[in-house]
């Protein structure tokens, strides 16, 4: 289905009140120990909602996204901003970009989609484009965790009823091959290592997502990844959804 981006994406931040208030209250002091850095890459720019912030923070901005109406939309909103440089991709391929190339590399709200191999592709990409000691913070699912659930096994159609009837929680198209152990492993084939991840419910009960941050380290005496379980991220948005409604100047929050 083709996505009408009517809104720009803000719609998603609906939940923290916009996307200013999800930027400062729940992303920010999530990435701010990586931050600034001299060249960052945003993979899954979308129209711009959080290369409007990221572009603040470094010297130069790489913004890639698979949809050409994205990029397009991305030229258009930051036209006249020499610190941005666009691509479009094959969703999975970071080939136009040079080894040892990007101090920090962000994604949010894109990469909760693909399945487990595009994961595995960008993360071995990464490996040879992040500088040595370089990070990075994705967002994906962690849906995968639950494969094996009993309510798995239920039928198709009890699953949607059950989910109408709030029962159950919904997915939100996260991809169901994908989890936090899958990235750690992908990390470690790849030359990365995971330092930290947060699981975090999405709109329900289930830790159906994860914050992963990691970073190119070619030691092999690796700290073991420090594993958050967090079931009151969405309690956060809606905190931070009522300090937006009060009107907090978020440009001044520190």
């Amino acid at each position: 289905m083709k996505y009408d981006w009517k809104d720009a994406g803000e719609e998603w931040s609906e939940p923290w009140g916009n996307s200013a208030g999800q930027w400062f209250g729940a992303i920010l002091p999530r990435v701010g120990e990586c931050l600034p850095a001299r060249i960052i890459l945003e993979i899954g720019a979308g129209f711009g909602r959080w290369t409007h912030y990221l572009r603040d923070h470094c010297e130069h901005l790489l913004a890639l996204d698979r949809k050409e109406e994205c990029i397009d939309a991305c030229r258009q909103r930051f036209a006249g901003d020499s610190r941005l440089s666009y691509y479009v991709n094959d969703g999975r391929s970071l080939s136009m970009l040079g080894d040892d190339s990007i101090d920090f590399v962000f994604s949010f709200d894109s990469l909760v989609h693909p399945a487990r191999d595009v994961l595995e592709d960008y993360l071995s990409e990464l490996g040879r484009k992040l500088k040595i000691g370089a990070k990075g913070f994705v967002h994906h699912s962690n849906l995968g965790q639950y494969a094996n659930s009993m309510r798995e096994r239920l039928p198709r159609p009890m699953r949607k009823l059950l989910r109408k009837a709030r029962i159950l929680d919904w997915e939100h198209n996260r991809n169901p091959t994908m989890s936090a152990s899958l990235f750690r492993e992908f990390c470690g084939w790849s030359g990365l290592h995971c330092l930290r991840q947060e699981l975090v419910n999405w709109r329900g009960r289930r830790l159906i997502d994860c914050f992963s941050l990691f970073e190119r380290n070619p030691s092999n005496e690796q700290a073991a990844t420090e594993i958050v379980r967090n079931p009151n991220f969405m309690r956060e948005a809606a905190q931070i959804r009522r300090q937006s409604q009060r009107g907090i100047d978020w440009r001044s929050w520190r």
